[in-house]
């Protein structure tokens, strides 16, 4: 059994493919009263966004970070986007591996650690996202496929597995407003930090975030438990009230 150790809470905001320059500076301006000081707190944005909000947020306590970053140092990769122009424009974080990013551009686990591998050269956080579908799940097969997912980026990033955060997504709850239960959130999360242990790589010590349709009326429920140290959060973070909400409940 793990013993407890203090991690200060994050939660992060996913805006995915959502905003404009105008509702941004809106939205922003409205996060820096609304968001508290008990959890680190960052927001995810489009590309195109980031020097924008840079300066909008330069002088908070709120950070800022990308929704995705190219293996790649450089090169011929159109539309691709490396960790350190990522790093040029001040962000902390990078999210890899999301659920829709797997689904969607058929991105591996492997990928994903080439991925988080690339952030961490540059000097970014990456968020490894990892997360079971309703088919896995309904077949039992949770366990084994966070586990997989999680160990391709311990065997490419050895003892550096230590600087990342894991956010744990399960498909069949992200934007569908179905929500695993604190209990069922938690036995995975001890789970994934428990593979982080035994492959040592200071599992005690990694954050390990919950996604899926996190809301402020379960989030205080959602964060108490053992191994949840916050959230990834993504249609409630569009919404300043909410996401402020959500950060509060973190402590």
């Amino acid at each position: 059994m793990v013993a407890p150790v203090a991690r200060r809470p994050l939660v992060v905001g996913n805006w995915k493919m959502n905003g404009s320059r105008a509702g941004n500076a809106a939205l922003l301006a409205a996060l820096k009263s609304e968001v508290g000081d008990t959890a680190d707190v960052a927001v995810c944005v489009p590309a195109p966004y980031l020097g924008e909000v840079g300066a909008a947020l330069a002088g908070s306590a709120i950070r800022w970070g990308a929704q995705d970053c190219s293996a790649h140092a450089s090169g011929a990769f159109t539309g691709e986007i490396s960790a350190a122009m990522l790093a040029e424009f001040g962000c902390s974080y990078v999210i890899v591996g999301h659920s829709e990013r797997r689904a969607m551009h058929g991105e591996g686990d492997h990928l994903v650690a080439d991925k988080a591998a690339a952030a961490l050269d540059s000097g970014l956080v990456p968020i490894v996202c990892v997360g079971e579908t309703l088919a896995e799940r309904e077949a039992g097969k949770t366990h084994a496929v966070v586990a997989r997912q999680l160990a391709a980026a311990i065997d490419v990033l050895g003892e550096r597995m230590s600087s990342v955060v894991v956010a744990y997504e399960p498909v069949w709850a992200i934007g569908t407003g179905k929500t695993a239960s604190p209990e069922e959130a938690q036995a995975v999360h001890a789970h994934l930090r428990a593979t982080l242990v035994a492959a040592a790589s200071s599992g005690a010590d990694n954050r390990i975030l919950y996604g899926g349709s996190v809301k402020a009326d379960n989030a205080a429920q959602l964060f108490a438990q053992a191994d949840i140290d916050g959230g990834l959060i993504g249609g409630a973070s569009l919404k300043a009230a909410d996401f402020g909400a959500i950060c509060r409940a973190a402590r």
